[in-house]
């Protein structure tokens, strides 16, 4: 037994490794290169933390759930890495993941918008706090989302030291994109709505790129999706903006 973590690992803890990777342009290109994969194969997991942060009734509590979820997503990503030529036959943890996004989508849309708020005040069903039922909610999807990301790196380079660098490189990018979502969340309520319906496709994408199905949707399609999706919902924000500056004038007029 502790050959096989040793083996596995092993690489983390080698100091010439890291030294060879460190020095090396040809490597840093690499990484360059799995930092850029992140970010394309995180666009859904961006989606899904900024939508998971708005069940905290505070802007400090959304940033802070980020932050506890960015270290935590370091060490899963640590512990994924070193299982990583094994992930393949873990094909039943996007199964759960599909399935319980689309409880979050279900969830959001059956709760009216008072229910919704009462229940901010109060515990989750497992008895934590709702902060950190939301820390654990991100982490659990970090682990699902890592499984795309960690063997698509694996693929580029075998070196593990390498895709550990590009890999925390990439969520710190990834939380950056999550921050701006949540940002423009407050500014735009229309978005949170619009995120929950991605969500749901999320929810289809990882279900279909199950061995069984084998049907993977490209992340530069998705990332499209996504950009079309947000234009969309701008320009409904911007024209419910504008009919009810339209009626507060008209009743301005007849007072």
């Amino acid at each position: 037994m502790l050959d096989w973590v040793s083996n596995l690992y092993g690489p983390f803890f080698d100091a010439h490794n890291w030294s060879t990777v460190i020095t090396s342009g040809d490597d840093w290109l690499i990484i360059l290169s799995l930092v850029t994969i992140e970010c394309l194969l995180s666009v859904d997991n961006a989606v899904v933390l900024a939508a998971q942060t708005q069940a905290l009734p505070t802007k400090a509590q959304q940033e802070k759930s980020l932050f506890y979820g960015l270290w935590g997503a370091y060490l899963f990503r640590f512990l994924i890495i070193g299982i990583g030529t094994f992930l393949i036959n873990f094909w039943e943890i996007k199964v759960i993941g599909s399935l319980y996004l689309l409880y979050l989508v279900y969830s959001f849309f059956r709760k009216t918008r008072v229910v919704r708020t009462h229940k901010l005040a109060g515990k989750s069903k497992t008895g934590l706090s709702l902060f950190w039922s939301v820390v654990l909610q991100i982490e659990f999807m970090d682990v699902v989302f890592s499984i795309d990301s960690v063997l698509a790196s694996l693929a580029i380079s075998p070196n593990p030291v390498i895709v550990l660098i590009g890999g925390m490189i990439g969520i710190l990018a990834m939380r950056g994109v999550a921050e701006v979502i949540m940002k423009l969340m407050a500014i735009i309520p229309e978005l949170q709505p619009m995120a929950y319906i991605l969500i749901g496709l999320i929810a289809v994408k990882l279900f279909l790129s199950i061995p069984v199905i084998d049907v993977e949707i490209p992340a530069p399609l998705f990332g499209l999706i996504v950009l079309v999706a947000i234009v969309i919902t701008l320009i409904i924000h911007y024209v419910r903006v504008k009919k009810g500056r339209k009626i507060k004038n008209e009743r301005s007029d007849n007072s």
